[in-house]
């Protein structure tokens, strides 16, 4: 994964679920390819091998399960995310919480794959916990402030300069951010990228909005 970054976190959102999913990597791709940036995507579990083969995009999913392959029914293993074609892997979203011996587990376990992992993180404290098991990134997300349109790096600025002085990997941001100026601000306080949800997916013209979020990570 290059540096900066825009992730699109589908989440398990009617508008980006199946063949949608597809549809708007697709677009996200056109942009990325445009402006010469990297965009990253993560749709469902179910959605990860359909939207790999269908664009050029790094794929990650947005969990994984503590475990290697075996007898765990139910369960999702990070080969098996390899497999479908992802790059890469979201851990310790708020929505999915893992506890601090099981990311360490699954941080090795990417590594030894190939695979890229972002590990959220709602304080700097945890930040800085979880940025010393070496993951490609550290996400900072302070959950009272996801999708309510109120951004981190409007909210919560010394959040992520504090976050900045106890990470020794990149940092990555998210909670709230909806707009290109969230985006710029979030690079401005020396964040390498954005973590986004709902404020694209949800949006009515998903190009426009990617546009403008995404133009800030070439210095526009």
């Amino acid at each position: 994964m290059k540096f900066p970054v825009l992730i699109i976190n589908f989440k398990a959102y009617a508008e980006s679920t199946g063949l949608r999913a597809v549809e708007l990597a697709k677009v996200a791709e056109s942009v990325a390819k445009d402006l010469g940036v990297e965009i990253v995507v993560a749709p469902q579990y179910t959605d990860l091998y359909r939207v790999a083969v269908n664009t050029s995009l790094r794929v990650f999913a947005q969990s994984a399960d503590p475990v290697m392959p075996g007898a765990y029914t139910g369960h999702v293993t990070l080969e098996s995310i390899l497999e479908s074609g992802a790059s890469g892997v979201i851990l310790n979203h708020s929505e999915r919480p893992l506890r601090l011996n099981e990311l360490a587990f699954l941080v090795e376990r990417a590594k030894a794959l190939g695979l890229d992992s972002v590990v959220c993180a709602p304080t700097s404290s945890t930040a800085s916990a979880v940025s010393k098991l070496r993951p490609t990134a550290v996400a900072v997300e302070p959950p009272e402030l996801i999708g309510t349109g109120r951004a981190v790096s409007r909210e919560r600025p010394e959040l992520i300069r504090d976050s900045l002085n106890v990470v020794d990997v990149p940092l990555i941001v998210g909670a709230g951010i909806e707009s290109g100026d969230d985006v710029k601000r979030s690079i401005e306080l020396g964040a390498q990228g954005v973590l986004v949800a709902s404020a694209i997916v949800k949006a009515q013209k998903w190009r426009e909005k990617i546009l403008e979020m995404a133009r800030h990570l070439a210095g526009d």
